[in-house]
């Protein structure tokens, strides 16, 4: 059945029980807002990546979600509910009926309590970067790592990502990021790997491989009622979940920079070292920030495609432009 049957019937449930919904859409998700809920429902997409084209992937899936993102928001997380179909109509209510589709049933969090729009109101006070920086460090302390994991931190593991980028954004050369850009800071990836296969093999050795977060930027932080919560890790691919926990630490402090936190950004950073007894790893730490302010330009530009108004365009233009640009600042810092 087709998103938007669902979406409207379920919305219009949902009305009738004295909610006022509001659906957001990803490119892989429809997230329906209720006054204290949201119901999340994967797509019938395949991205390479990531396959959702069956019911029992999305039902897969969808408890993937739940289960991982327990590990640092079980306040939020909830429950998996059937969708059915049931007297010509799609519904959330229990009884007889095809299920026909599934969804995540969590808590909404309030837009004030995200990380990103504490720091823009200009509440981001250092005890609370701490306490995230604690929080994170914790998590990375805790969560697990085995051989099939400690394998995704070797050079010619992790470089199918990095290769992967830079296939991907051949096409957007001249569009979101210069030609030059684009060559330096392939280059500088691929002599980072020669001249540093050590530093990857000395963190498997560590063992700082290990099952992470994925996609820890502030919009997936929280604060309510005092705790630090982080959420929506990513559950389809392990390639992308399973690295070193400085990449995961660096996604964070990549994004604080990019939204001119660099202050709040830097006291992360050194809090969290001092809770995980970190050295030696700053140059480490610099090429996952290259790396991860790559991978949100790239993600920025695919956004442009199939977009035609013209002040959308230009604004993830000028958005994917600054994250290549970011990447191309933290490289020049360290040369190779």
């Amino acid at each position: 059945m087709e998103i938007e049957r669902i979406q409207n019937e379920l919305i219009s449930e949902l009305m009738k029980m004295g909610e006022d919904p509001k659906p957001i859409h990803t490119h892989i998700s429809l997230v329906i807002l209720t006054k204290e809920h949201a119901l999340k429902i994967k797509k019938n997409v395949n991205l390479g990546f990531l396959d959702f084209t069956s019911l029992s992937n999305r039902h897969f899936y969808c408890h993937q979600e739940l289960r991982l993102n327990k590990r640092m928001a079980e306040d939020i997380y909830l429950d998996i509910l059937p969708i059915r179909y049931r007297d010509d109509k799609v519904t959330l209510k229990g009884g007889p009926g095809d299920v026909i589709e599934y969804a995540i049933l969590m808590k909404r969090i309030p837009d004030e309590n995200l990380m990103k729009n504490i720091l823009k109101a200009g509440s981001m006070s250092l005890q609370l970067v701490e306490r995230i920086a604690h929080h994170i460090a914790h998590f990375h302390f805790k969560t697990k790592t085995n051989e099939q994991i400690l394998r995704f931190g070797t050079v010619d593991n992790f470089r199918i990502n990095t290769d992967e980028n830079f296939s991907q954004t051949q096409k957007y050369i001249g569009v979101t990021i210069a030609k030059k850009e684009w060559e330096y800071l392939k280059s500088w990836t691929d002599n980072f790997y020669l001249n540093n296969r050590s530093k990857f093999e000395q963190r498997i050795k560590e063992n700082k491989i290990k099952d992470c977060h994925g996609d820890l930027h502030m919009e997936h932080i929280a604060i309510v009622d005092e705790k630090v919560l982080i959420f929506d890790c990513i559950e389809f691919n392990d390639r992308f979940r399973y690295g070193d926990t400085l990449n995961d630490i660096g996604f964070l402090i990549m994004d604080m920079e990019f939204n001119n936190a660099n202050k709040e950004a830097e006291f992360l950073w050194q809090s969290y070292k001092s809770f995980t007894k970190e050295e030696n790893v700053d140059e480490l730490l610099t090429f996952y920030k290259v790396y991860r302010a790559y991978v949100r330009g790239k993600v920025t530009s695919f956004q442009l495609d199939g977009v035609s108004d013209e002040k959308t365009r230009d604004e993830l233009t000028t958005k994917a432009k600054r994250y290549f640009s970011l990447a191309l600042s933290y490289a020049t810092q360290m040369k190779y």
